[in-house]
């Protein structure tokens, strides 16, 4: 229906900006040591967790589970999980046509501050 309603010209844009912006927040996750990039960023799908000071791989798994929970009930956004390779990470999917790099940036912040606040809690 999408397609169909704003033409493939359209669609096509829009899937490109996804992909653009995917690869922005993808830099930005690389760009801060508390951060760690899962996967490849080659559509709009950003895998990546928050490591802060490290921990077993069970400790990580807890604290990126925390994070999103309290991410997803605070109404920001709403990031999902998934194991990639054994290893536990966030999921952003960027397919919403109302996203904005600002949005993005929000996340990120959110996750940071989620992960700076519990990381003594498991670690």
């Amino acid at each position: 229906m999408s397609l169909r309603e704003q033409g493939v010209d359209a669609f096509g844009a829009l899937v490109d900006q996804h992909i653009d912006m995917a690869q922005t927040f993808a830099a930005h996750v690389c760009a801060d040591p508390r951060l760690e990039l899962m996967a490849p960023v080659a559509i709009n799908i950003v895998c990546f967790r928050y490591r802060g000071r490290g921990g077993s791989e069970d400790d990580l798994r807890a604290l990126n589970t925390e994070i999103m929970l309290r991410i997803q009930e605070s109404g920001v956004a709403v990031p999902t999980d998934t194991t990639l390779n054994g290893r536990h990470s966030l999921r952003a999917a960027i397919n919403n046509h109302r996203t904005r790099p600002e949005d993005l940036d929000r996340l990120l912040a959110e996750v940071l501050r989620h992960g700076a606040a519990l990381q003594a809690s498991f670690f």
